[in-house]
């Protein structure tokens, strides 16, 4: 609408100073002669804009004209337009809103000239995707999202593991992002559930309102079925010893959590080396993992363990030997 691209190039000059007709264009994503139209509008209203020829000129302000918004002091302002440098809020389509937003909360501080979302961007950078990992596809993401905001029930269809197509009409409480994918956590017949959004195979959001329990705390909610998650997942553990030049990697391949295992574990032996107790998802997950560290861990137990790494490892030998 004119009248929100009028009031963002008017926040633009009052927080930024001084701007050609092009920076101004790029920004609001319009062409020139539009801006320029839109100067006009605004000087007719009585907004004292100036304008400047030459290599260094463009649009400004008077330098004591400011619109009367809402303040925030410069601390707060800064934890704000970091919010822009998330990546999954671009997932869920806000990236204009939330820059439109963030300007005119910029443009209400005395001290905001110059201090803008560009020098957050080159100063923040949030990757959520873990290495080697592809970004999930999430095309139903907004319809969840819709049925959250307006409360609404939403019929949701995917595919069990043992490949049957399910349909069902879910009350949608809340989304989660975590290491870069959405979840939709939702209740059916007074049972709380969890799925992967980019697992969805469709979603249509229906008219029948949903009343989320005034007790349901989604973050305390999220905290908990993680943990358990991560109880589940974990069905085999194994005794290792650590090399010193391997340890620095560990929280690397097992998270943040082996920290608390190394602060726990008891002092290197005169070699350096770490004994550590280490979980599993499975007997092969610790076979390939402990494989991959070379000489730099050895396996104390169970024993059923370090028989099998040891076959591997004389395998890989005699495949190679005479190279």
């Amino acid at each position: 609408m004119r009248a929100d691209r009028l009031l963002s190039i008017l926040l633009l000059l009052q927080g930024r100073g001084k701007m050609t007709a092009k920076d101004l264009a790029d920004e609001l994503e319009v062409s020139e002669r539009t801006i320029y139209r839109d100067i006009d509008a605004l000087c007719i209203a009585g907004v004292p804009i100036y304008s400047e020829s030459g290599h260094d000129g463009g649009y400004a302000l008077v330098d004591d004209y400011r619109t009367n918004l809402t303040g925030l002091n410069r601390e707060e302002l800064r934890a704000l337009f970091m919010l822009g440098s998330l990546a999954p809020l671009s997932d869920l389509g806000v990236r204009q809103e939330l820059r439109s937003a963030l300007l005119k909360i910029s443009a209400s501080l005395p001290e905001s000239r110059g201090w803008d979302d560009d020098k957050i961007r080159q100063s923040f950078y949030f990757d959520a995707a873990w290495w080697q990992g592809q970004e999930s596809h999430v095309p139903l993401l907004q319809v969840v999202q819709e049925a959250i905001w307006r409360g609404c029930e939403l019929n949701i269809v995917y595919r069990t593991p043992h490949a049957f197509k399910v349909e069902q009409t879910v009350s949608p409480y809340g989304l989660v992002v975590k290491a870069g994918r959405w979840y939709l956590v939702c209740a059916r017949q007074s049972a709380t559930h969890v799925h992967l959004v980019s697992d969805l195979l469709d979603a249509h959001l229906t008219e029948t309102p949903f009343e989320r329990p005034a007790s349901f705390d989604l973050e305390a909610f999220w905290r908990q079925w993680c943990s358990e998650r991560e109880r589940f997942l974990v069905h085999f553990n194994a005794r290792v010893r650590a090399a010193p030049n391997v340890i620095p990697l560990l929280p690397m391949y097992f998270g943040g959590w082996i920290k608390r295992n190394l602060a726990q574990a008891g002092p290197p032996d005169a070699d350096g080396w770490v004994t550590l107790d280490l979980p599993f998802e499975s007997f092969e997950a610790a076979r390939k993992t402990i494989l991959g560290f070379g000489r730099g861990m050895e396996v104390l137990s169970p024993r059923a363990l370090k028989l099998s790494v040891l076959d591997y490892a004389e395998q890989i030998v005699s495949l190679y030997q005479g190279v």
